[in-house]
């Protein structure tokens, strides 16, 4: 069974810098897709950053700010996110595809002051 533990958010001025981390559980390889979605109130989830192996995509709301990496072995998914902006106000969830099926973390608040 898989699980996702996500930490990293809280409160930040607009500008600041927060780095997001998702440990995943069970057996994990770097060919698994993981990724970080928000969801922002009254707003329909969104994808945020994707990486698989060693290619990343982005949103066109955060690329330029934002850098979404791994560690080595494959079970941990950073998202580091700069320049922050109100906008990014929204709860984080990571996001793991293994083989077909699909795993959510419990998400982190990220909220970001004016």
């Amino acid at each position: 069974q898989v699980q996702l533990v996500e930490s990293g958010g809280g409160l930040v001025q607009a500008g600041g810098s927060l780095r997001l981390s998702c440990v995943a559980s069970g057996s994990i390889r770097r060919t698994n897709p993981m990724g970080w979605y928000r969801q922002a109130p009254g707003k329909q989830r969104e994808l945020v950053a994707l990486i698989v192996s060693d290619s990343t995509n982005y949103a066109e709301s955060v690329k330029g700010r934002s850098t979404i990496f791994r560690n080595n072995a494959g079970n941990t998914v950073y998202l580091q996110m700069n320049s922050l902006k109100p906008e990014d106000t929204a709860v984080y969830y990571c996001n793991l595809n293994r083989m077909g099926t699909v795993y959510w973390g419990q998400g982190t608040q990220v909220t970001v002051s004016s």
